[in-house]
């Protein structure tokens, strides 16, 4: 076992704190053994704590012998704490990659505080290392400058955010994690009560009904950095427990939403390093999807959707003039450049448009002269100058065209876009384009059901200039739902809610939740709505998704610092795993089959 006094852990500085202003100071650092070399007679080793490193040295001729032999043990990722004077490295080894670099450590003390097994990967080798095996062994991720950045930088953000509410007068209020199920859109967890035979709690989805009831209650700006639950399928931006900053103001508009929410995002922005615009526009969702394909567009290049079914009507094309006939439209996208794309490389964008749902991808390229040749170019020919005047097109450019149901279309132009400017390196990596979109349909039809259901949930408030349209025209009616989106991504969303108790009762009605049903599942909120609700609204985000963007990260699993696998697995404790029988029994659950699972 390794002997240490107290005084080898009081340390003087961070090892990525002395600079050659601290030439000659007496310091003690404490950390892990990043890197280790032993040059005969001098051993050089890289000390690594959560602020950078340090290099440190020992010399038999500074330290003594007895050290120096220590000194030469020492392994990668052992835990030591030094004490030495620093020194200048000299013009000739100075390392500018570093902070650190142009001193070093002279030491004359050692205290070796812990060794280390070899390890199942150094943590500056984690690009070749499986996600799962450094899930698996996370304590080891965590040491990289890579993942200490993150966290600290999420931390900072969560500090910025709660100064700038402080300062428009919220109070964070925390609400409860065991709660009743109700449905928002996704399978809730539940959790067995012991006390209440055969009742179950469920972990909240959203705090969206207690913070409603908050507003109730008085409360008037209401905050919460909170932890949600959602038994979903998983993507790189998604995990079953996630983190939101979840905001709720009574007497306010769309706009006072807004304006709040912009003011933490500059806040966000400026800690970051990260440009925000001093106006945030504002489009429509129908907007949106008409020139983007998206609610969530990304403005950061290009290649709007542009509707030619009137031009192309003309033509003897039976894929579009058929898909006109039926209801839907015909539009193409301006790809720059896009003619030097090969034949092989146009055919993978059918087979690709297919996996959207479309039946195909009609293609042209633009000559010299405003021709065009190759693909669909013999039917369009009659129509050519048509197209190039409506499309704006150059030649040496591509034109890719959608035609199906309206829908079908914007969702594989919209997709297109994207996959074509991330592919010809269209997009500014440090370019950061904000848009807030606004009045969403407050409800969409689900074919499969044949019913509506909530384009976000079913205490959105409908605009009021929608109102008599909720009976006779439901699909028409718009909501004052709002989401601010920042590269594509929907950073967060938020809406007006219902207030009214009547309103809410219609809604219900044309959600076909019938007043039983609304009873059982939302008596407390309803309740509530009846005994004096003001008019409020609010606006949730995500603060994974916002560290994921401050940072550049690729997955919001690398800002959190104990993820799940796509699979909702944590290799690190094993969860979720089997329990004690004898919980199950205290718990009146029995498992009926083997775990399909295993």
């Amino acid at each position: 076992m390794e002997t240490f006094s107290d005084e080898a852990l009081k340390r003087t500085h961070h090892c990525g704190q002395l600079r050659s202003s601290d030439i000659d100071a007496e310091v003690r650092l404490a950390g892990w053994v990043r890197s280790y070399r032993d040059h005969g007679g001098v051993v050089f080793i890289d000390l690594r704590d959560r602020e950078g490193i340090t290099q440190v040295v020992f010399d038999p001729d500074v330290g003594g012998e007895e050290m120096h032999t220590l000194a030469r043990a020492i392994r990668n990722e052992w835990v030591i704490a030094v004490k030495g004077k620093v020194r200048p490295r000299g013009e000739d080894r100075v390392n500018p990659k570093l902070d650190t670099g142009e001193i070093e450590v002279i030491c004359d003390e050692l205290n070796v505080l812990n060794r280390a097994q070899p390890v199942p990967f150094e943590p500056d080798e984690y690009h070749s290392t499986s996600e799962e095996n450094r899930l698996k062994y996370r304590y080891i991720d965590l040491r990289r400058t890579e993942m200490t950045r993150a966290l600290r930088l999420r931390h900072q953000i969560c500090r910025v955010m709660r100064a700038a509410l402080d300062e428009d007068g919220f109070v964070e209020v925390e609400t409860p994690f065991l709660t009743k199920s109700t449905p928002e859109g996704a399978r809730d967890f539940l959790v067995p009560s012991r006390m209440q035979d055969a009742a179950f709690y469920a972990l909240p989805q959203s705090p969206q009904l207690f913070k409603q009831v908050l507003m109730v209650g008085g409360l008037d700006r209401y905050y919460q950095i909170v932890r949600c639950f959602r038994d979903e399928d998983l993507r790189a931006d998604r995990q079953p427990e996630f983190t939101q900053l979840d905001i709720e103001m009574s007497f306010a508009t769309e706009a006072d939403v807004m304006d709040v929410t912009n003011r933490i995002m500059r806040s966000v922005c400026e800690l970051s390093g990260k440009s925000f615009p001093d106006e945030v526009p504002v489009m429509s969702f129908a907007e949106a999807v008409r020139r983007f394909g998206s609610d969530r567009p990304d403005l950061r290049f290009g290649m709007e959707l542009i509707d030619v079914s009137d031009i192309v009507k003309e033509t003897d094309f039976g894929v579009f003039t058929g898909a006109i006939d039926a209801g839907g439209v015909v539009k193409c996208i301006v790809v720059p450049g896009g003619a030097e794309m090969t034949r092989k490389e146009t055919d993978g964008l059918a087979e690709w448009a297919r996996g959207f749902g479309a039946g195909g991808m009609a293609v042209t390229k633009v000559a010299e002269g405003g021709a065009l040749e190759t693909g669909i170019a013999k039917f369009m020919a009659p129509v050519a100058a048509g197209l190039i005047e409506r499309t704006g097109a150059r030649a040496g450019d591509l034109l890719c065209f959608g035609s199906d149901k309206t829908t079908i279309v914007n969702r594989v132009l919209g997709e297109l876009r994207c996959k074509l400017a991330r592919e010809r390196g269209m997009i500014d990596p440090g370019a950061m384009e904000w848009l807030w979109v606004v009045d969403f349909p407050l409800v969409e039809w689900n074919e499969d059901e044949n019913r509506w259901d909530s384009l976000h949930h079913p205490f959105t408030a409908p605009k009021v200039e929608d109102m008599d349209k909720l009976d006779s025209d439901p699909g028409s009616v718009r909501s004052r739902a709002y989401d601010i989106v920042c590269n594509g991504l929907e950073m967060g969303g938020g809406s007006i809610r219902i207030h009214n108790l009547d309103v809410q009762e219609q809604v219900f009605r044309l959600l076909g939740i019938s007043h039983e049903e609304a009873r059982a599942k939302f008596s407390f909120l309803l309740d509530a709505l009846s005994y004096g609700a003001p008019p409020h609204g609010g606006i949730a985000f995500g603060l994974d998704r916002t560290a994921m963007m401050m940072i550049g990260a690729g997955s919001i699993r690398d800002v959190i610092a104990f993820p799940k696998t796509q699979r909702g697995v944590c290799p690190l404790t094993g969860a979720p795993s089997d329990v004690d029988h004898m919980q199950l029994t205290e718990l009146n659950l029995r498992i009926m089959d083997e775990p399909h699972n295993q």
